[in-house]
């Protein structure tokens, strides 16, 4: 099992940025497939973004495209998603999900996912 720990969300105007991280244990975090979902209050798990292992094949939905970029450095474990432009309808729970099993999917669905973190916390105010 793959620990997985999400950082960088706070409290941010509309327009602003933050960059959120996600640090992840494990030898072969280097093999995995990374997504970030967010959940708002009352709302189901959405799909934000995904990466694949070499960071040469990124998903985004299309409420973030443009504004949100994800980046990985496997020498550091780490996922990065950088959002900028926020908007108050970003407010949510940031989850970082690793997908250790390969499977023919495109890492857009959190059934995919096999191990998360605990989110953190994006509020942006208008």
């Amino acid at each position: 099992q793959v620990q997985v720990v999400e950082s960088g969300g706070g409290l941010v105007q509309a327009g602003g940025s933050l960059r959120l991280s996600c640090v992840a244990s494990g030898r072969s975090f280097s093999n995995y497939r990374v997504g970030w979902f967010r959940q708002a209050p009352g709302k189901e798990r959405e799909f934000v973004t995904t990466i694949n292992w070499s960071g040469s094949n990124t998903y985004y939905a299309d409420s973030v495209k443009g504004r949100f970029t994800i980046s990985r450095d496997n020498a550091k474990n780490t996922v990065y998603l950088q959002m900028n432009s926020l908007k108050p309808e970003d407010t949510a729970v940031y989850y970082c999900a690793v997908r250790t099993r390969h499977i023919a999917a495109q890492g857009m669905t959190v059934m995919e996912y096999d191990s998360w973190g605990q989110g953190t916390q994006v509020t942006v105010s208008s």
